[in-house]
């Protein structure tokens, strides 16, 4: 059976709900789709906070030159305009909703963070600042009776019309477990990152990028890939998730030791611990190389009361693993945390299907190049998001509705795109293992060959194996999840130079004279170039490389 609403949004992160908010005010019914529970998206773990040029002595031109200065020549200068400068009405906005950001005698607290030339970053109870906003963000648009909300409901592929306009999407049914279709007048993207691909992460699980894939499936032009950031300071045990220890903790002064307790980033950067995230991971990968031991954040300088009190869930989470943050350094290391990325859209979250707009992680608009600064993310989900709900409004007009609708998978497989988790009798156990071991291969093979730093002949490897199991045509494994591996790869493996959050042991260099583009992936067509992302402005020229 089918349904019909007016628009839908896959994601309830902060993009999505921003967009969301947006169209609703119009009076539209909007269907809000959700992979996990209403609040679980990368927002809600975000710890730092949310970069904005509002405190006395920052400028929004400051924070635009940070911005490009950390994306290695490839942001795009409208796009990191945009961002900033709407960004101080947005979060504005944010505060007038009830979003509660921390203050001293009742004014704003601003943080410093990597690569920023100023203290512009705001949080709330300390470093839950992306749960507060999701929680502003979910009492707005909850009140907002034509938004409805479909927890549980894992989006599988979308739905194109005979025009080749997006006309809805077809997903997983959490209630009767089988799928059905949902058709609207436009479809907006707002489904995260691709984290969840790597076998170490800060992400939660549901990030695996398959908003990236359907769109893909569909005609979606996808661009730069190959850049991914690896935040360098995840809490590294045995046995426990790689937890997210904010970026904000060097902002106020941590240090980061090796085994022998030597403070080591003055030798790889003259910014040291506030140099942007693609080198402090890669220095911290060559120290432990190096020494052949661990590498741990020191944060002792301060005392319990202040660490309880500016970082209270990393001070608690420590606490539960036996760490006493105040009193001795704790382990560390990379993990994979963003992608810079994604469907390639202009600056209102049009993509390249007609009907089809996309925001936040899971979008490519250019404004964090190769490389995104610190605490941007919340800012670009915010922005981007409420554009792109009010590009769709001004795009209804233009909407002609067809009947005739396809389904638009990974090579026009029919399987689902959620890991299959059974139980009970003997086949279907064996059917679970199955499904774990082939994702759990895919995860390492992208930490491995995919990861920090990339050669060629591991990411052919990686290749290679990902096409024997697509040709495999496991059931087992989501056909979404490793489009998005292969996407990913085959960028990396494209791109013969260094470049933010793309490093190559056998190109180690950046390449201005052959490199300064952006990849294109589009399904069945080689991958090319361009000059630009924004293609609202002119045609961009893609040539094969």
């Amino acid at each position: 059976m089918s349904l019909e609403t007016d628009y839908i949004i896959i994601g309830s992160g902060i993009a999505g709900l921003r967009a969301a908010i947006e169209i609703a005010a119009s009076g539209a019914r909007v269907t809000v789709l959700t992979k996990d529970r209403t609040s679980e998206s990368n927002t809600e773990y975000a710890q730092g906070g949310v970069a904005v040029a509002l405190s006395e002595d920052d400028e929004v031109a400051l924070h635009e030159d940070d911005t490009i200065a950390a994306g290695a020549g490839l942001c795009d200068a409208e796009a990191v305009r945009v961002l900033v400068e709407d960004g101080k009405k947005y979060i504005t906005e944010l505060i007038e909703w009830g979003t509660e950001f921390d203050r001293e005698e009742g004014h704003l607290m601003f943080t410093q963070e990597a690569a920023h030339s100023r203290r512009r970053i705001l949080h709330s109870h300390g470093d839950s600042t992306g749960k507060e906003i999701v929680r502003a963000l979910i009492a707005r648009a909850g009140a907002i009776r034509n938004i409805s909300f479909l927890a549980h409901a894992a989006t599988e592929s979308l739905l194109i019309d005979g025009s080749g306009a997006c006309a809805g999407v077809r997903y997983l049914d959490p209630l009767v477990r089988a799928t059905r279709d949902i058709t609207a007048r436009a479809v907006v993207l707002a489904s995260g990152g691709a984290g969840a691909l790597f076998l170490h992460t800060t992400n939660p699980n549901v990030a695996t990028g398959d908003g990236m894939a359907m769109a893909y499936a569909a005609g979606a032009e996808l661009a730069d890939m190959e850049f991914v950031q690896f935040h360098p300071t995840a809490l590294m045990l045995e046995n426990a998730p790689r937890f997210l220890l904010s970026e904000a903790m060097r902002g106020e002064g941590g240090i980061l030791r090796n085994a022998d307790g030597e403070a080591f980033m003055r030798r790889y950067h003259t910014a040291a611990e506030l140099a942007p995230r693609d080198i402090v991971s890669r220095s911290i990968v060559r120290e432990v190389e190096r020494t052949a031991g661990k590498v741990y954040l020191d944060m002792t300088m301060h005392s319990r009361q202040f660490l309880e009190r500016r970082f209270p869930k990393i001070y608690e989470t420590c606490r539960h693993f036996q760490l006493d943050l105040a009193r001795e350094p704790i382990p560390v290391s990379p993990a994979a945390h963003y992608i810079m990325g994604g469907v390639r859209t202009d600056l209102h979250g049009r993509t390249t299907v007609p009907r089809l707009y996309a925001a936040g992680e899971v979008a490519c608009t250019g404004v964090h190049g190769a490389n995104r600064l610190a605490s941007n993310s919340l800012l670009e989900g915010l922005v981007f998001g409420a554009r792109a709900g009010r590009a769709v409004l001004d795009d209804a007009e233009s909407y002609k509705p067809s009947k005739d609708t396809r389904y638009a998978a990974p090579d026009d497989d029919t399987t689902t795109n959620h890991i299959h988790h059974t139980s009970g009798a003997s086949g279907s156990t064996q059917h679970g293992e199955i499904a774990l071991a082939v994702l759990k291969r895919v995860r390492r093979l992208m930490w491995e060959r995919v990861g920090i730093t990339r050669t060629r002949s591991g990411l052919q490897r990686a290749l290679n194996e990902f096409e024997q199991i697509g040709h495999a045509r496991l059931r087992t494994v989501s056909r979404n999840f490793l489009s998005v591996a292969t996407l990913v790869a085959r960028a990396a493996l494209w791109r013969e130079e260094s470049r933010g959050g793309h490093f190559r042991d056998d190109f180690p260099h950046q390449d201005d004279e052959h490199w300064q583009v952006h990849s294109i992936q589009q399904r069945d067509a080689q991958i090319a170039s361009s000059a630009m992302i924004n293609f609202e402005a002119e045609s961009p020229v893609s040539v094969q490389r």
